[in-house]
């Protein structure tokens, strides 16, 4: 009888750990293949997962509230008849034993307990509990010895440490004093220890709100995001007046002939992959001390949804598809974003993020880049403003439309000039529209 192994999946490049929120079936249940098994919540998404196959459910190896490592299995189902009751079947192992066999090793390293490999100090110490990549990972980088990690008491199955176990103790000064490297530095414990601390006085009507798990995730990224990135922000005023008359004449016809609704963002989008492929350098990413230039242009539309949280699907190869397909490509992202019906790859792999201030009628703002990005674009309100305009008589002072864009970047690799350039190059692409282009 074969066993299918279910991992938790790849969720973005950024993103190497999720939280089990519900499971909706339990050990013993038959299942079809698209049945759900279960949701997780990361700092991006809260996804439903279903199953691959048709089968039973053999074991369950995460309960509730446990926060796996992508990759790891989390359950296990039998997928050529009921499971049966057999003490030597493979799928009455410990949870702990299924995840060293199913854990990915790193380079030099082993999944079994015993000898631990050279990513920590001491190689000839004994180890007695299994260790994911990640924890391996950390602990080289924060150069905790391994029996500085045997002590850490952790939190998951068996006493297995997990990424917030070693995250505390080095919060906690475990780390013993040991000089680091900025550049060995991760993000995650940069900020864990670099947070500010802020000393606030509640008075007797204030009210206090815990933030939700969402915007927790959102802040740590926020701050994570200002800490790595040098921002640097460029803005310009663009008149879109063709655009504007372009956009009063066609969206009806468009609505009939398409079943979409036309606005803005579209062409704001299209404009933007356009000048991404003109300008790779901000198609980037930057990894130590190296430039990652984006085979693909991705673009990100931030999406505020109805919690208040914000969420940024991903039009994959914006640059290939035409205004019919960007519009119905974002109409449908972002009504499923607001709905909580986005799948982990439609929120990965962006490569450059557009927000939309002009949604809440405001003008301006410097938005913080969504790593690891190195640009994000904010479109402002459009204004009738007054403008001076050259006439075969002279000049002119007339009603235009005008709007706000701003261009926050990565100084490390995007410098002014280019940041500038990048910019007025999408303002200039709006300012062209065609008011005569057929939809």
């Amino acid at each position: 009888m074969s066993e299918f192994k279910v991992q938790m999946p790849k969720m973005g490049e950024s993103v190497q750990e999720a939280t089990i929120t519900k499971w909706f079936v339990k050990e013993g249940d038959t299942i079809e293949e698209d049945d759900l098994l279960f949701e997780i919540a990361t700092e991006k998404v809260d996804s439903e997962i279903p199953s691959p196959v048709d089968g039973v459910v053999a074991k369950i190896l995460f309960e509730v509230d446990s926060v796996v490592d992508v990759g790891e299995t989390v359950a296990i189902i039998k997928v050529d008849g009921e499971a049966d009751d057999d003490d030597n079947s493979a799928d009455n192992q410990e949870p702990e034993e299924i995840e060293m066999t199913e854990a990915k090793p790193q380079s030099g390293t082993t999944d079994q307990p015993g000898k631990m490999d050279e990513s920590v100090d001491n190689t000839d110490v004994e180890t007695t509990r299994f260790y994911s990549p990640l924890v391996r990972s950390i602990a080289k980088e924060e150069n905790i010895s391994i029996k500085e990690l045997e002590s850490i008491k952790g939190s998951g199955e068996n006493g297995r440490v997990q990424k917030k176990d070693i995250l505390a103790y080095i919060e906690n000064g475990g780390e013993a004093n040991k000089p680091k490297s900025e550049e060995k530095l991760q993000p995650e414990s940069k900020t864990q220890k670099e947070m500010p601390k802020v000393s606030v006085s509640i008075g007797a009507q204030d009210q206090v709100v815990e933030m939700d798990r969402v915007r927790k995730l959102i802040a740590d990224h926020m701050v994570q995001s200002a800490q790595t990135a040098p921002h640097v922000t460029s803005v310009v005023e663009a008149d879109v007046t063709n655009l504007v008359l372009w956009r009063n004449k066609v969206k009806d016809e468009f609505q009939q002939k398409y079943n979409q609704k036309l606005t803005f963002m579209p062409v704001f989008t299209e404009a933007v992959a356009a000048a991404l492929r003109e300008f790779p350098m901000v198609n980037a990413s930057v990894d130590g001390d190296k430039m990652i230039l984006r085979a693909k242009v991705n673009v990100g539309i931030a999406v505020a949804k109805p919690d208040g949280n914000l969420i940024v699907p991903v039009i994959r190869d914006a640059d290939q598809k035409n205004l019919v397909g960007l519009t119905s490509s974002l109409n449908d992202l972002a009504n499923r974003a607001r709905n909580n019906k986005l799948s982990p790859d439609e929120i990965s792999d962006g490569t450059f993020s557009i927000t939309n201030f002009g949604s809440f009628r405001n003008i301006i703002g410097t938005p913080i880049i969504n790593q690891p990005q190195v640009a994000i674009l904010a479109t402002g309100s459009i204004e009738k403003k007054p403008a001076v305009m050259e006439t075969p008589t002279g000049d002119a002072i007339v009603v235009r439309h005008k709007m706000f864009l701003s261009l926050s970047y990565d100084h490390r690799i995007v410098d002014g000039a280019l940041g500038g350039a990048f910019l007025r190059r999408i303002a200039d692409i709006l300012e062209e529209f065609d008011v005569n282009r057929k939809i």
